[in-house]
C-alpha cells in the first residue's frame, strides 16, 4: 500500500471525460462519511450528558437539539446515494459495476431509516430522560436498519476490492477485504464497549470514502 491518497478534487478530475456526471457524483461518496462523523463528534462533545463511552452517536437525534443529527442522517444518506450513482457510472461494464453501487445504495437508505426511526434513550442521554427498559418499535427498526446497512457496506467492500485489484491497487484491495472483519468485530463488541461500536462504524464510513476516491481516481488496466 505505497499509493498516496490524492486530494479529492484531483481524483474527481481524473474520472474519464466521457462520464462527466460521474466527476461530481462520486464526490458524494467521498464526503458523506467524513462529514457525518465530523458533525456527530462535534455534537457529542457539545451536548450535555452525552458520553462517547456510554452513548452511540445515533442517540444524538434525541432531545431538544436532536434535529441536527436527524438532518445529519438525511444528508449522509443523500450523499451516499449520489456517490453510489457515481460509482455505477465509473464502474459500468467492469468488475463490481453492478453489485458494488447497489450495496452502497442499501447502506445509504439505512441512514434515512435511522432518521425516520430514532434510537431509544438510554445510558443517561438525553439528560433526565427515562431509561428505556424495553426496546420500542422505532428503536428496533433503527437497530435493524443499521444492521442491514452495515452488512451491506461490508459486502460492498468485498465487491469493490475487485475493481481496486483491476486498477493495480492490490494492497488497497487486500485491505478492503479485511476492513469488514474489523467493522463487524466492533459491532460484536458493542455489548461490552460502545466505543468499539463507534470505532467500527466510523472505520466503515471513512474507508468507503477512501475506496470511492481510489476507484474513481485510478483508471482500470486494459
Amino acid at each position: 500500500m505505497t499509493d498516496t491518497l490524492t486530494a479529492p478534487h484531483d481524483l474527481v478530475s481524473r474520472v474519464p471525460a466521457r462520464r462527466p456526471a460521474a466527476r461530481w457524483a462520486v464526490t458524494g461518496g467521498m464526503v458523506a462519511g467524513p462529514l457525518f462523523l465530523t458533525v456527530g463528534l462535534a455534537q457529542g462533545f457539545a451536548r450535555d450528558g452525552f458520553d462517547f463511552t456510554r452513548n452511540a452517536i445515533s442517540q444524538l437525534a434525541l432531545g431538544e437539539s436532536g434535529w441536527i443529527q436527524t438532518v445529519n442522517f438525511m444528508l449522509a444518506g443523500a450523499l451516499l446515494c449520489v456517490g453510489a450513482t457515481g460509482l455505477r457510472q465509473v464502474l459500468r461494464g467492469g468488475p463490481g459495476g453492478t453489485w458494488g453501487p447497489v450495496l452502497v445504495g442499501v447502506f445509504a437508505v439505512s441512514f434515512w431509516v435511522a432518521a425516520a426511526f430514532p434510537a431509544d434513550a438510554g445510558a443517561g442521554f438525553p439528560t433526565n430522560a427515562p431509561e428505556a427498559t424495553v426496546m420500542s418499535g422505532h428503536g428496533a427498526v433503527h437497530m435493524l436498519g443499521g444492521m442491514v446497512g452495515y452488512l451491506a457496506l461490508c459486502a460492498a467492500f468485498v465487491v469493490l476490492a475487485r475493481p481496486l485489484a483491476a486498477r493495480g491497487l492490490r494492497g488497497w484491495a487486500v485491505a478492503t477485504r479485511l476492513v469488514p472483519v474489523v467493522v463487524l468485530a466492533g459491532f460484536m463488541a458493542s455489548a461490552a464497549s460502545v466505543l468499539a461500536f463507534t470505532a467500527g462504524a466510523g472505520l466503515g464510513l471513512l474507508w468507503l470514502a477512501t475506496v470511492t476516491a481510489r476507484v474513481a481516481g485510478t483508471p482500470a488496466n486494459r
